[in-house]
């Protein structure tokens, strides 16, 4: 039988094959080095823990829940955002509480796609800002994800040529993968940008509070009139390491929450309550906990950066975000992102994420996350130097093989 429709659009999964190699290596006894998946392994801060175990079994908590969040999380999050950009929000028509970003971006895009719209979308990204899309029967046309003067150039390029003309732009800072990060300026040219050509902005700001250097990055909602056009997703999964929890936020623009709610409604119920009462006493609780995260990942940053340089891969330090985006050594880089992932977990015992899987213009590159402590990346940095002592044999073995093929 054929596929259906929306699975025709959708490619094999990169990651899936860097996955099943992994699990391979692991079942025959390797000791593999993860850090491929952005998935925390910080425990949640023990005081929302707490609140969720004295919530779980009150009366009501069981019932459904409310789909656009309940009153209270909404409330919290519109005080984070006064309290860390300055920015006020109506919790009623301007916050929706969602199950996580990644859910958010992908009924947002239920919600506001016709077939055929065009949508601009960051090469590399994060796969849910284009497949979200063509999931609802858009199509992507694609934008530097650097936030350069060469970005509006582009930008202005996809205005002109595509057709219909694109009813939506994807931004995404701090990046995943690459850990860029816009400053105001950036936003404040981008909405003038959205309202010269009457697109929305739809911006992931996922990775916010995931900093060094005492640099925050900023919001695009503290752009003046920049909730005319603009919505914006945050999540908690790395803030409080609540990955699993499955909580996140849209909030700005009232005529795009409206239609998000509206598709939300008849899809789901919301987050269980006690995760919701949870979640809002993160959001009300203390921010040491953040400091602790930004901390450790500040540190793990730093000894990826030293061990892997020692091993002869240099890495760019990220400004921000979980992740370093490592381009592939030059000896390799005739390989493409996935056949370098495939020999690192066979030769060095390391798991990455092939740059390929965040787009076409990612293959040169390698995301490496921060989620091993730093005795398993200094572990990683060994296993790297070891493969690249014998670099030489593997090439000329993978030349040979692919000469066979």
């Amino acid at each position: 039988m054929t596929d259906f429709y929306r699975v025709r659009r959708l490619p094999p999964y990169v990651f899936e094959e860097v996955n099943r190699l992994k699990a391979q290596a692991r079942a025959g006894g390797a000791d593999i080095v993860d850090l491929g998946m952005g998935n925390p392994d910080l425990p949640a801060p023990k005081h929302v823990v707490q609140k969720l175990v004295e919530t779980v079994g009150k009366p009501r908590t069981d019932r459904y829940s409310a789909s656009k969040g309940i009153a209270g999380l909404r409330r919290a999050q519109a005080g984070y955002y006064e309290r860390r950009f300055g920015v006020k929000l109506n919790p009623d028509t301007q916050v929706i509480t969602t199950l996580g970003s990644k859910e958010g971006f992908a009924n947002m895009a239920q919600a506001i796609t016709a077939p055929g719209d065009v949508i601009l979308v960051p090469d590399p990204t994060y796969p849910i800002h284009a497949f979200g899309f063509l999931i609802a029967g858009g199509v992507v046309r694609s934008i530097p994800s650097d936030p350069s003067p060469e970005f509006f150039a582009a930008a202005e390029r996809q205005m002109h040529y595509s057709i219909p003309k694109p009813i939506a732009m994807v931004v995404c800072y701090p990046s995943n993968p690459t850990a860029n990060v816009a400053s105001l300026d950036f936003y404040k040219d981008l909405v003038a940008f959205a309202k010269k050509h009457e697109i929305f902005l739809l911006s992931d700001l996922a990775y916010a509070e995931v900093y060094y250097d005492n640099n925050p990055p900023p919001s695009i909602l503290q752009v003046p009139g920049a909730v005319d056009v603009a919505v914006e997703f945050t999540s908690m999964s790395k803030t409080y390491s609540m990955a699993g929890w499955r909580i996140g936020f849209a909030v700005g623009n009232e005529r795009l929450l409206s239609a998000l709610a509206r598709v939300k409604s008849y899809l789901d119920y919301g987050a269980f309550t006690p995760i919701q009462v949870a979640a809002t006493a993160a959001l009300n609780g203390p921010d040491d906990c953040i400091d602790e995260m930004r901390a450790i990942y500040k540190k793990r940053r730093d000894v990826m950066v030293e061990s892997f340089a020692q091993a002869g891969w240099e890495i760019p330090a990220p400004k921000a975000s979980m992740f370093a985006w490592a381009p592939i050594p030059e000896k390799f880089s005739s390989l493409g992102s996935l056949e370098f992932s495939k020999l690192l977990i066979e030769k060095a015992d390391v798991a990455v994420a092939p740059g390929i899987g965040f787009g076409e213009q990612g293959d040169q590159f390698l995301r490496l996350a921060v989620v091993e402590n730093e005795q398993r990346i200094r572990q990683a940095a060994r296993g790297i130097r070891r493969f690249f002592d014998s670099a030489d044999e593997v090439l000329h073995n993978v030349v040979q093989l692919k000469k066979r093929v």
